[in-house]
């Protein structure tokens, strides 16, 4: 079986409360809770994100993505997609989809990824054996950016679809068409936006 990813949208200033060794388990627990209905637990949303019926009380919302079926793999293929076309993208454009997926699925150097530092100590780092790891950790101040960031790649995803030919296409371990890989880009964007409205941080785990 493979690697599942389940994002999550969280208040940073409420998860500053709970003691670093719990708050992996604090998103599990707001996930999870049986206090939410069936609704919640099983069902989706038009705009993917998965709020409990009680709003005013939320700290954290998960993201059903619409075109992984919750596996991390298509994230993991999109990254490595881009790590072999980007060098073929305008120096613009290159640059704005780097600041969108970097810390996300895509890393310059992967020593650098920040889930294996915990996203700076606010959670436990990858090499604590004894506490639940990230895949992923985008705190508050980051995302800004990447909606920005966004905003500018948005209406130029035509651009990539020779640098995906070229590169990408027929090829195992990448998405298995552009418009796959784009669908996810926008996915990406549609998420960062709205951290972004609500200053919220990202936090992927397995």
């Amino acid at each position: 079986m493979g690697l599942d990813l389940t994002l999550f949208m969280a208040d940073w200033e409420y998860l500053s409360a709970v003691p670093v060794e719990n708050r992996v388990q604090a998103l599990d627990d707001a996930a999870w809770s049986p206090e939410l209905d069936d609704e919640y637990q099983g069902g989706g949303r038009p705009d993917g994100w998965l709020w409990p019926p009680d709003r005013g009380s939320v700290w954290c919302v998960e993201y059903s993505f619409f075109t992984t079926t919750g596996s991390y793999r298509p994230h993991a293929r999109a990254g490595d997609a881009w790590a072999d076309m980007r060098l073929l993208v305008g120096a613009t454009l290159r640059e704005a989809i780097d600041t969108l997926l970097i810390g996300l699925i895509w890393d310059a150097d992967p020593a650098d990824d920040p889930a294996l530092t915990g996203g700076g100590g606010f959670f436990p780092s990858a090499t604590d054996r004894w506490r639940p790891r990230v895949l992923l950790v985008c705190p508050p101040e980051a995302v800004p950016g990447k909606a920005r960031a966004w905003a500018r790649v948005e209406s130029h995803l035509e651009a990539l679809r020779e640098p995906f030919a070229a590169e990408c296409e027929g090829w195992a371990g990448r998405p298995d068409t552009f418009e796959d890989f784009t669908a996810l880009l926008r996915e990406w964007g549609d998420v960062t936006t709205e951290a972004a409205r609500r200053g919220w941080g990202l936090v992927g785990l397995p």
